[in-house]
């Protein structure tokens, strides 16, 4: 069976870099293991398969090379970008049944933001018992005066251990190594790290995603991750802001700056809730036979 994963950069930053997502639409005759065998051929860190739903506007399966996740913020932006350029949505609002739920969608202009829960947040004193702080910090080559704040699993959907880098030059010069960061992600039940680093003037922070576990060393955009890092933020560092930038992909192997935009859903000064989006652009398509 041939398919055709369209290759779409989601929240590119001015136009340019961002983070290639493979899009498949009309995905309803594909096999999970079709999809599984299409997303390792495609290559890249995700691919989304749309198809027709009876309970939101469509229905997004994402898979990494190596597995299925529940959620995938650049592919979803990725997704709903395409479908809008082909006129296959319109409007305001849409929405995303996923495998655990529904969620909404909001479309601005080129632009498309997608709903992540209210966080969820594991400190030291409540990780497992052979992960410690230290063991997660020297994963990535730190040691305890590289950092500001003791390591944090925050979710919004999926899970990310969270690392406050001292610096931007901190951020740059990590050493990750793979396979810890592969278990102590399992070990959570997490997608990967986001290690960080704030104080970059129009940016709340400047992040890097590891996801090893997952098929992916490093990306350049992740829309899961920036959400809970703004509940972060805002709920632990104090950055009383609605509304926050972040930046990623700039300490890349091969660089790819990108832009992700977070509005927190506050009630009554608590998070509730909070959409994260951005813009997306086509690049190119695959024709990909399983």
């Amino acid at each position: 069976m041939a398919a055709i994963v369209n290759i779409v950069n989601a929240f590119v930053d001015g136009g340019r870099g961002g983070n290639p997502a493979g899009v498949v639409l009309d995905a309803d005759g594909l096999s999970a293991q079709q999809k599984q065998a299409i997303a390792r051929l495609a290559g890249l860190s995700e691919t989304a398969f749309v198809s027709a739903s009876k309970m939101a506007g469509f229905k997004l399966e994402f898979f990494t090379p190596s597995r299925q996740i529940a959620h995938c913020g650049h592919a979803t932006i990725a997704s709903f970008a395409l479908l809008s350029q082909r006129g296959l949505v319109s409007g305001p609002e849409s929405s995303k049944e996923t495998i655990d739920g529904k969620r909404r969608i909001v479309l601005r202009g080129e632009q498309a933001f997608m709903e992540q829960r209210a966080p969820t947040y594991v400190d030291e004193a409540d990780f497992p018992p052979d992960v410690t702080g230290a063991r997660i910090l020297a994963s990535l080559g730190l040691g305890p005066a590289d950092v500001l704040t003791s390591p944090c699993v925050v979710g919004t959907g999926n899970r990310f251990v969270l690392v406050h880098a001292r610096s931007s030059a901190v951020l740059a010069a990590l050493a990750p190594d793979m396979g810890e960061i592969a278990l102590v992600s399992e070990a959570f039940g997490a997608v990967g790290y986001y290690v960080f680093a704030t104080g970059d003037g129009e940016f709340a922070a400047t992040a890097r995603m590891f996801g090893p576990a997952y098929g992916i060393e490093e990306e350049a955009a992740t829309g899961m991750a920036a959400g809970p890092l703004a509940c972060y933020l805002y709920d632990r560092l104090g950055v009383r802001e609605a509304s926050m930038q972040i930046r990623q992909g700039a300490f890349m192997r091969e660089p790819s700056p990108s832009r992700i935009a977070v509005e927190l859903r506050l009630e009554e000064g608590r998070i509730a809730g909070l959409y994260a989006g951005g813009s997306a652009r086509v690049v190119s398509a695959l024709n990909v036979v399983v």
